[in-house]
């Protein structure tokens, strides 16, 4: 493996950092990124259009000062099922006691509470499971009609106004997106955003939707949170760009102990298709309030890079935790070091995937294998669209992956793969310069240095989406040859 420092970085998984009140202003970007922020996400179940422009102008504006692609991710809120209110603020359900959910909006009490979702009622059976307040209430249907419900408390406790309800047990028959997701999406469509979260994905079809609105201006990414989309997985990936394992919902609608099995699952399924796959929620969540996570936590993140996801992502730590960029620090030093462990580079060669059936696969698979031989200081991939950079980084090599690209578009987007570095600019118009122009990109970038190889990968003719079709070893120093 390369012992050069991959960009600034020194590490292959990315980092994904949640802005919000703690850290929504210029300097505090700034700090995260220099701790190892690759990625910012812009939660948009909170805050305004204004306080997200104002977070997009600062990082863009900060790209432009450090000189290297950075990765705006935003994330939409979904539909959010609540309950009603209660004519006090809180009320206990006790256990084996009938408690009635319905459409009428009278305040309510320990009997009934008003759940404003007919789309619920008209989807459950009796058997069915209510989640609410995160599962710290669960009920049981016990009977029910299109506009209400009797259930019964299994577990029972408080509950209070507006919680938040869960349905693991049915796939609802709610559209992708709300209409507030609809202004939000076509706001960040505006401001270039690289990436669309896409929460609570239940089937193929709701990604369909999306991408249909989207038309190509971002990636979509579909965050994995009920049970449903399990039933689909290989599907939802398949009509996805990235896939995030978000385990708050995930957890909450499923048996705890499944939870990580799924992240597993869910990695090798993306991992087979070649898609980018995110890790998220409470992996440093002490972090919040306390500079140093738990030993349990920095396992929780090390596991993640040892299964190989692409990133891994900070939700309140950063966005309006105490210690932020702390948070960010810590975990790259935790990826650094399971980066650096000879455990990790064996795991990384024991679950290379069979090479894809194409002539594309084929020529990536070999450009690793010819770089692993030479102990290349990198790999260059050439590309506009970022499908040959894609298809080097599912090979997962043990050089880093630079890519070079006349795209900021695709240069901001692969900020969230896997060993990605990427430089942007038209450096290219004939195949006589790609040696040329990578040992200089490389050199620059502090990947390689005289008399090491680099090995490149691209297509012919420059342009075409699909098309790697070319393996060139070039060094440092000393001339090309082609493969």
């Amino acid at each position: 493996m390369s012992e050069l420092p991959f960009g600034h970085r020194g590490r292959r998984a990315k980092i994904i950092a949640t802005l919000g009140p703690a850290s929504a202003n210029s300097d505090t970007i700034a700090e995260l990124f220099e701790a190892g922020a690759d990625v910012f996400r812009l939660n948009f179940s909170h805050g305004s259009h204004e306080d997200h422009a104002k977070s997009i102008a600062t990082i863009r504006a900060l790209e432009k000062t450090v000189g290297r692609p950075i990765t705006i991710m935003m994330d939409l809120q979904g539909p959010k099922l609540r309950v009603g209110v209660f004519k006090e603020d809180k009320v206990i359900i006790q256990p084996g006691k009938p408690f009635r959910l319905d459409l009428d909006p009278t305040p309510g009490d320990a009997t009934r509470v008003c759940l404003p979702h007919p789309e619920i009622f008209s989807a459950l059976k009796p058997g069915a499971t209510l989640l609410v307040d995160d599962g710290h209430l669960r009920l049981k249907v016990k009977e029910c009609g299109k506009d209400y419900a009797i259930t019964e408390a299994v577990i029972a406790g408080g509950i209070s106004n507006r919680k938040g309800v869960n349905v693991p047990d049915v796939t609802l028959p709610i559209p992708a997106m709300t209409d507030k997701d609809k202004a939000d999406l076509q706001f960040g469509l505006s401001q270039g955003v690289d990436w669309v979260a896409l929460s609570f994905v239940q089937r193929p079809e709701d990604v369909i939707e999306v991408r249909a609105a989207v038309k190509g201006r971002a990636g979509i990414l579909a965050k994995l949170e009920k049970p449903s989309a399990l039933e689909h997985l290989d599907a939802i990936v398949d009509a996805s760009d990235a896939i995030m394992v978000a385990r708050g919902d995930l957890g909450v609608e499923m048996p705890l102990e499944q939870v990580p099995i799924l992240q597993k699952r869910i990695i090798r399924s993306c991992r087979k298709r070649g898609k980018p796959v995110v890790v998220a929620t409470q992996m440093l969540d002490s972090m919040i309030k306390s500079p140093v996570p738990t030993r349990a936590e920095a396992s929780d993140v090390a596991t993640a890079i040892y299964d190989s996801a692409d990133a891994v992502m900070l939700s309140a730590e950063t966005a309006a935790g105490l210690f932020p960029v702390r948070a960010v620090a810590i975990m790259h030093r935790i990826i650094c070091q399971v980066e650096a462990d000879e455990h990790y580079l064996e795991l990384t060669e024991a679950r290379r995937m069979e090479p894809e059936h194409n002539s594309p696969g084929a020529i990536t698979a070999a450009a690793r294998q010819v770089a692993h031989t030479l102990k290349a200081a990198a790999i260059v991939t050439f590309t506009s669209s970022g499908s040959t950079t894609l298809r080097a980084a599912r090979e997962r090599p043990n050089a880093p992956i630079m890519c070079i690209t006349p795209s900021i578009t695709a240069g901001r987007r692969l900020g969230l793969v896997w060993g990605v570095h990427s430089v942007v600019g038209d450096f290219i118009h004939s195949v006589d310069d790609i040696g040329d122009v990578a040992v200089k990109a490389a050199v620059e970038s502090g990947i390689a240095h005289d008399g090491q190889a680099l090995v490149i990968t691209a297509g012919m003719p420059f342009g075409k989406v699909g098309s790697t079709n070319m393996v060139r070893v070039v060094r440092v120093g000393g001339e090309t040859g082609t493969q």
